[in-house]
């Protein structure tokens, strides 16, 4: 991944930003963390609830195992220390879409804590090219349900209240206050998406709302210690939108303090479509919560045998993959990079190059006609007509000399007008090849040299550069059938 510049924000010469992100993360249970009621998203309003989620008195919540197995793999995943023990609490706060009065959370006795994810640096920071973000905590929580405000009648006078997520199985994953810049906090998030992703317990959709995350964002003089006031930037629906907010509001925050202002801490609002944060409410401290731990619930422990299970079903990650590929298969750090941006792809992409007889060739093939086509049609590698066996494949043939390069393009290019696999299309075709016949292709040189005597003479005066105009004129004689290796062997034979 390219190295971050430094930017216009992060070089002020007067104030440096401070940012800590707190990302929400809803863990792939088949229930919520504390019933049995379905986390299926898309669900009719106010179905998926009963009276744990809904807070009904007397009713008990149950602690689910698999929403503590996948947060604690994600934890290891993001190299934190998981606690034996844990404790929830009661997070107290008043809100239409919260129905108890308050949510099952984490507070002083988190899940794990002393994680970290490594970025691109900028120049001049951090060690081999490498800067460190660390992670205060991970921990576990429930979530609330959602309020909405459009899509029935009287939405413009009216809240109405969807109660089906509110006990959904969250991980929280606090930032330390280490990043710099908004194009650092844009890699962390990356990063951080991309390792929960390879760990499969999120699909972390942000359009369904499986990935949040909050930014608190100060500015202090240059080399002060002590941290400026903060603002809280919530409910920002995208990494990109997440950018241009902080960027915002950091210039912000350097202009009032520029002019002599103080910034108020507060929670903010960004609007996408004018590029602005607004406020929206002045920031509750901790202690307004009146955390105390959760009275029906016994505390959470994580022993070893628990924790050894857990570890054994921790993934390779990507940036150990990466090192990996390079080293198994000769191909690039930017090959790796792109072939590693899933772990269904970088899955396919080993099944394939263990397959072919030129592991590189499928990887140059990926980048250079696959993923192309993908982007000009704006579908993901899930969704390619060609899998990678059958980029595997087409590898092989090209390895072999059977079809040319350019053989090889026409193949792909039908393959996605028909939206059938490159072998089907293949054997659709006759399965073409090459023309290897020698004493045909000299023939066809011999007439491409006697329609153009020109470019001939030029070519016997030195003009060594011709030989790749007649190789082209050849190949287009043959509609691309000639083997270039042949003709580039015989023309040189024939102008010797």
């Amino acid at each position: 991944m390219a190295t971050i510049a430094e930017t216009s924000i992060a070089a002020h010469p007067k104030y440096e930003p401070v940012i800590g992100l707190e990302v929400h993360v809803q863990l792939l249970t088949a229930t919520k963390i504390f019933c049995s009621c379905s986390t299926r998203f898309g669900a009719a309003p106010n179905t998926n609830v009963c009276p744990v989620c809904l807070g009904m008195p007397g009713a008990l919540p149950v602690l689910n195992r698999k929403a503590v197995e996948f947060a604690t793999l994600a934890a290891m995943a993001l190299q934190c220390r998981v606690n034996e023990t844990s404790i929830f609490a009661r997070k107290n706060y008043f809100y239409p879409d919260l129905p108890k009065g308050y949510q099952i959370s984490q507070y002083d006795k988190p899940l794990a804590e002393f994680g970290y994810i490594e970025i691109p640096a900028a120049p001049g920071v951090g060690a081999n090219g490498k800067k460190k973000i660390g992670i205060t905590r991970v921990h576990l929580e429930e979530d609330a349900g959602k309020s909405l405000h459009e899509g029935f009648p009287d939405a413009d006078e009216k809240t109405a209240i969807d109660l089906n997520r509110t006990g959904v199985p969250l991980i929280e994953i606090v930032s330390e206050p280490d990043i710099a810049s908004p194009e650092e906090a844009y890699e962390y998030l990356t990063r951080l998406k991309e390792i929960i992703l390879y760990t499969g317990v999120s699909d972390c959709n942000m359009e369904e709302g499986s990935l949040r995350c909050d930014a608190n964002v100060s500015v202090r003089p240059r080399g002060q210690k002590e941290f400026g006031t903060k603002a809280e930037i919530k409910n920002v629906n995208s990494f990109r939108f997440i950018r241009e907010a902080l960027e915002y509001e950091i210039g912000r925050q350097i202009e009032v303090l520029g002019s002599g202002g103080k910034i108020a801490q507060e929670t903010r609002l960004y609007n996408a479509n004018e590029g602005k944060t607004y406020s929206m409410r002045s920031k509750e401290q901790a202690h307004d919560y009146r955390y105390f731990p959760e009275p029906d619930l016994l505390p959470l422990v994580v022993d070893e045998t628990w924790k050894a299970e857990i570890a054994g079903a921790l993934p390779e990650l990507p940036e150990a993959r990466r090192a990996r590929l390079v080293k198994e298969y000769g191909i690039t750090e930017y090959d790796a990079q792109v072939l590693t941006f899933s772990k269904s792809l970088a899955d396919q992409f080993e099944e394939a190059a263990k397959a072919a007889k030129n592991p590189k060739r499928v990887a140059n093939l990926v980048q250079s006609e696959l993923m192309g086509r993908l982007k000009a049609k704006g579908i993901e590698i899930g969704q390619s007509p060609i899998s990678m066996r059958g980029v595997a494949a087409s590898a092989d043939l090209v390895e072999e000399g059977t079809i040319s390069g350019k053989m090889l393009k026409e193949l792909y290019d039908l393959s996605f007008e028909r939206g059938r696999d490159f072998s089907a299309v293949y054997e659709e075709e006759g399965r073409p090849q090459q023309s290897t016949d020698t004493s045909a292709l000299e023939k066809m040189i011999d007439e491409v040299l006697a329609a153009n005597p020109k470019q001939l003479e030029q070519y016997r005066a030195g003009k060594k550069t011709m030989l790749g105009f007649f190789v082209g004129q050849v190949m287009k004689a043959s509609k691309g059938q000639a083997s270039p290796q042949i003709v580039n062997e015989l023309l040189g034979k024939k102008l010797g």
